[in-house]
């Protein structure tokens, strides 16, 4: 079993190198020379024979794979990209609505291989997975999208961009009555009771733990869950996929192995489907098939092999998704659960006998502590903080989510029963949603609970860290006192580079830092330990302006901002919705109302968005079909507000007529 690790392993890593080191005209000769290496190791002995064999077949299969799979599937949809035409596309997905309308991921007709995500107007939003679109876009190669903020779509297996152009659009039935889209049906089924069922917060949080959907969650409970250190609560995982075999034991009892593996494989399968079959929980996936497999043909599961089997199913259906950072850290934390967590249990517990109470609170913060062993350089490389007071959310919130997911899932499907008795049973998850919630909040408020790397000195302490724990476990006695004095070496050093790095945002001069927003100027001030932020851009669908403007303050140690200076009202972002909303009435389209008032039809969406989001209620009703048969039309919201709107500048203008007369009494009205 562990050959199949050694294999798998040098894949992975081969993939690696073909996605980060070596340029693609390369990939083929260096697999060459891996697997001539792989040849000449038959000339070896035994142990050294296998070992070398195995280590360069997995590499040069690594990189052969990698430049055929670019081939076959990326390049054909790459050399597409800065052309337009008519274009026949099958949704995948949902659509979800954007700045400028709406954005889904499709399958383009004629290229069966890859993803394409399509960027239109609003009905999109009313199409289902399975539904045709036919209609004139752009193409943009997605890889040319680099920035930090941006998704990495070829990771996802997106490897084109596709931006509707002109107002005619071909809609489809397509295949959505195929089987093949249940799981989607699913789980926006389940999104709709959870909103009937719970508010606010508490039906975002239940969306996202058992869909996946974290969009409808507010911003401070979103930073608050990732100041805390819970995030991984949201993003569908192991962890979940643990909480849903769990179920599955106490339905079945915990000695039926068969039926167990019965029921979780296709339940395990759907439910991965159903929430996006993101890499983290088709790793989990992988992982729990194959242990549950394992006895039905009378061999043992081996947990590095597994792992390693399932990071090669991945790679191997997609080698791009070797950049992913849910893949990077989903593994990189399973790594850490099943090679440090025994060894920190052991250590903590000794041989002496405990109880139950000290054995769970051991068990819990080596697990978080295993975790965040191989995790803690990705987050320091990817979002630049480390959260010190995660292992004490997690003591504190694990046991909570696990009962969430839990009698969530029971309310939710309970509801499709009888709704009142979804909502007895939804009583329990709402007040523990409710209490993680909270729990979150005051962490995140504890001051000095994260660190931020920002400060220049943080890197170099972490690793010190790193190499001081290595020299303790690599020492030969036995003794734990050598961790205790590890532990008290890296607290003192912690304490110290601090302290260094307090003064570089704290010294008497004023320091200014102007932050990549995307549209508009964003410009940070500091002195004195003072904050000051002088305009802060626009948002729009690639950037979060405020987003990143907090999460930079966050990373410099400020709780509370002191000035905010706006530079200018800049009016051009919601004005013209008043007459924007009366085109729309005369031409039934936003489209023709935007071509009347010769503005861009993205700006226009983007209006509205706009207005609709400070309003609060949508403003237009949209139907499909453009000029043929669809279009748009005012909700009665909106005709309400269009008529206060116009009596209250009708008001606003016979007041400054009056002032103006009055004041000026001399002029000629």
């Amino acid at each position: 079993m562990r050959k199949l690790a050694a294999f798998t392993v040098s894949f992975a890593l081969g993939i690696c190198l073909a996605q980060y080191l070596l340029p693609e005209r390369l990939l083929l000769p260096v697999a060459a020379v891996f697997f001539a290496a792989a040849c000449l190791a038959l000339l070896l002995p035994g142990l050294w024979r296998k070992r070398v064999l195995l280590v360069g077949t997995g590499l040069a299969l690594a990189l052969g794979w990698n430049w055929l799979y670019s081939y076959a599937v990326r390049a054909p949809l790459a050399a597409l990209s800065g052309s337009e035409g008519t274009a026949s596309m099958t949704l995948l997905e949902y659509a979800v609505p954007t700045d400028y309308g709406a954005k889904v991921t499709v399958k383009l007709e004629g290229v069966p291989l890859g993803k394409v995500v399509c960027y239109g107007g609003a009905d999109l939003l009313d199409l289902e997975p399975g539904q045709t679109v036919a209609a004139q876009v752009k193409f943009q190669d997605s890889a040319r999208l680099r920035e930090d903020t941006i998704t990495n779509f070829t990771a996802q297996g997106v490897f084109l961009l596709a931006y509707q152009r002109g107002d005619e659009a071909v809609y489809g039935e397509g295949s959505a009555g195929s089987p093949r889209w249940w799981p989607a049906h699913a789980a926006r089924a389940m999104q709709n009771r959870v909103t009937a069922l719970f508010d606010g917060d508490e039906a975002a949080f239940l969306s996202a733990i058992l869909t996946g959907d974290t969009s409808g969650l507010s911003e401070e409970a979103r930073s608050d869950l990732s100041e805390a250190g819970l995030s991984h609560i949201l993003a569908v995982s192991g962890l979940h996929c643990g909480f849903l075999m769990t179920l599955i034991l106490l339905l079945t009892g915990r000695h039926r192995h068969r039926l167990a593996a019965v029921l979780a494989l296709p339940v395990l399968m759907f439910y991965t489907l159903l929430t996006g079959a993101s890499p983290s929980v088709v790793r989990a996936c992988i992982m729990v098939v194959f242990v549950l497999a394992a006895p039905l043909f009378q061999r043992d599961s081996d947990p590095p092999t597994t792992l390693s089997a399932a990071l090669f199913l991945i790679l191997l259906a997609n080698p791009f998704a070797a950049a992913s950072i849910s893949l990077q850290l989903s593994f990189g934390a399973m790594a850490g659960l099943l090679w440090l967590t025994p060894k920190l249990q052991d250590l903590l517990l000794g041989e002496r006998p405990s109880g139950k109470v000290c054995r769970l609170l051991v068990s819990s913060l080596s697990a978080t502590v295993g975790a965040m062993a191989f995790t803690v350089p990705l987050c320091a490389v990817y979002f630049g903080s480390l959260v010190l007071i995660s292992p004490v959310s997690n003591l504190l919130c694990l046991t909570a989510s696990s009962l969430v997911f839990t009698l969530g899932l029971g309310a939710v499907l309970a509801s499709f029963l009888w709704v009142p008795l979804g909502t007895v049973i939804g009583f329990v998850p709402a007040l523990l949603t409710r209490y993680i919630l909270w729990i979150s909040g005051v962490l995140a408020s504890v001051p000095h609970h994260a660190l931020y790397f920002t400060n220049p000195y943080l890197k170099y302490w972490l690793v010190f860290l790193y190499v001081l724990f290595a020299a303790a476990f690599f020492l030969r006695p036995k003794a734990r006192r050598k961790y205790a004095v590890a532990g008290v070496l890296a607290a003192v050093s912690l304490a110290v580079t601090v302290r260094l790095g307090a003064p570089h945002y704290t010294r008497g001069g004023l320091d200014a830092y102007v932050l990549d927003v995307g549209q508009g100027e964003s410009v940070l001030l500091t002195s004195g330990g003072k904050f000051a932020l002088v305009d802060c851009g626009s948002r729009n669908s690639w950037y979060d302006a405020g987003g990143i403007a907090a999460d930079h303050l966050a990373t410099m140690g400020c709780g509370t901002l002191d000035y905010l200076i706006l530079t200018h009202y800049d009016y051009d972002h919601i004005s013209g919705v008043a007459e924007l909303l009366e085109r729309v009435r005369e031409h039934r389209s936003l489209r023709a109302a935007a071509a009347s008032m010769e503005m861009a039809y993205s700006k226009a969406w983007r209006i509205i968005h706009e207005a609709e989001e400070g309003f609060g209620f949508r403003l237009l009703d949209s139907t499909i079909g453009g000029r043929h048969g669809g279009g748009a039309s005012l909700t009665p919201e909106a005709e309400q507000l269009l008529a206060d709107y116009r009596r209250f500048e009708a008001d606003i203008f016979a007041y400054s007529q009056a002032r103006f007369q009055e004041i000026f009494p001399q002029s000629k009205p």
